[in-house]
């Protein structure tokens, strides 16, 4: 892969949210660790220069509030989020399908989602030079404010499997 036309795709599945009763799945908010967790995932992007050009998040609300609180981190580095009702419970194929559709300009993309399809994905597009440490801790565990991150060299329509080198995978708690 030639550095000068790496690009970065990140997916992130949301922070921990909370059960609460009669709430739809739809509208279930982040739970208290949720909220201490969520911010972590824009730290880490901000300590090793991975601010995405471009977010897609999930429209459901504990999505929205993992990404509040990851642009809260990226401050005023953090693009505006592009809410996308199409991420609420996307298979792989159907993330992948929007991710294909991003502009060739956007170098580096943060994807929050949620399980199973961003574990999915994640394991579809990682290429055999990824690093076997991070692919096997995303394969074995997908946790809560899981982040993939790999990279590629590819145009984004181009993206189809195992075509992204997978340079981290990355779990903090608060």
């Amino acid at each position: 892969m030639a550095s000068h036309h790496l690009k970065r795709l990140m997916l992130l599945r949301h922070a921990k949210s909370d059960w609460p009763r009669n709430v739809e799945d739809f509208e279930r908010p982040l739970s208290t660790r949720g909220h201490g967790d969520a911010r972590l995932p824009g730290l880490w992007m901000v300590e090793n220069d991975s601010v995405p050009d471009l977010i897609l998040c999930s429209s459901a609300l504990r999505t929205r509030q993992t990404c509040t609180w990851i642009c809260k981190e990226l401050g005023d580095k953090a693009p505006t989020p592009k809410l996308e009702e199409r991420l609420y419970s996307a298979s792989a194929s159907a993330i992948l399908a929007l991710i294909n559709h991003v502009p060739e300009t956007v170098t580096s993309l943060l994807v929050i989602t949620h399980m199973p399809g961003v574990q999915e994905l994640a394991m579809r597009l990682a290429s055999v030079d990824s690093d076997e440490d991070a692919v096997m801790d995303m394969a074995t565990h997908y946790p809560t404010s899981g982040l993939s991150v790999l990279q590629h060299d590819r145009r984004w329509a181009e993206l189809d499997g195992r075509d992204a080198v997978m340079t981290n995978f990355v779990v903090q708690r608060a």
